[in-house]
């Protein structure tokens, strides 16, 4: 694509913007930074985690004629030309994107009224009070045994036993002659999709980019969060 065809298209894409505005969303996609506490003003300390928000853009509408479903995909954080495929390239570039974006994510659902390419997604989408659930992955903690994985009750401590924290008998009799589905074994711990309801959006500083939710949040630091409002 000439450079005259990108002008172009970011001229257009920004005279959408200046019409449209900020687009609100049921939810948004936040960084975990950490995790503090807040003092209410009942005096009750509440255990709190921060989220640092970036400015995340419209890249692409979804439409049941042209998809077979409403979702909006959203993307963050610009990559370097170089690192960047070039099919990422020309889609972003409408977006206002020079080249692509390091995260690109879709939220389903019915479309905002006034979304369109280009637009911001603003951070006013929660506003203190909301209830929400957050979606992440959780941290991996390499290979556990079946005492830490699934907290079995273990074998006797006492000396002698030789039964401490092993899974214990793992077969039948004769009938079934097999292992039941299900059975609690040691293996891979953490790193799985993780989501945590009921947490309360304990405030929104929307010129720093700070949004604090009540309670733990699964992933780890600078996690990328997915914060959606409850029905």
């Amino acid at each position: 694509m000439s450079e005259q065809a990108q002008e172009n298209v970011k001229e257009e894409v920004n005279e959408t913007k200046q019409a449209s505005g900020p687009v609100r969303l049921s939810g948004l996609f936040a960084f975990k930074v950490g995790m503090t506490q807040v003092v209410e003003e009942s005096g009750e300390m509440i255990p709190c985690t921060v989220f640092q928000y970036e400015p995340w853009v419209v890249s692409q509408i979804k439409t049941k004629e042209s998809d077979g479903y409403e979702a909006i995909q959203i993307a963050c954080r610009p990559r370097k030309e170089k690192r960047s495929p070039l099919a990422q390239q020309k889609k972003l570039l409408k977006a206002g994107f020079k080249s692509g974006a390091y995260f690109v994510r879709e939220v389903r659902g019915g479309l905002p009224e006034g979304v369109s390419l280009g637009a911001n997604i603003a951070i006013e989408s929660l506003k203190k009070g909301d209830l929400v659930k957050a979606t992440s992955t959780s941290k991996g903690k390499g290979f556990a045994g079946s005492v830490k994985r699934w907290n079995v009750g273990g074998g006797p401590a006492a000396h002698g036993s030789c039964f401490h924290r092993q899974p214990g008998s793992s077969g039948n009799r004769t009938w079934p002659g097999r292992i039941m589905k299900g059975k609690h074994f040691p293996g891979h711990l953490g790193d799985e999709t993780t989501t945590v309801s009921n947490l309360r959006v304990v405030d929104v500083y929307s010129d720093d980019g700070i949004i604090i939710l009540s309670g733990p949040v699964p992933g780890g630091r600078n996690a990328l969060v997915r914060v959606a409002k409850q029905n």
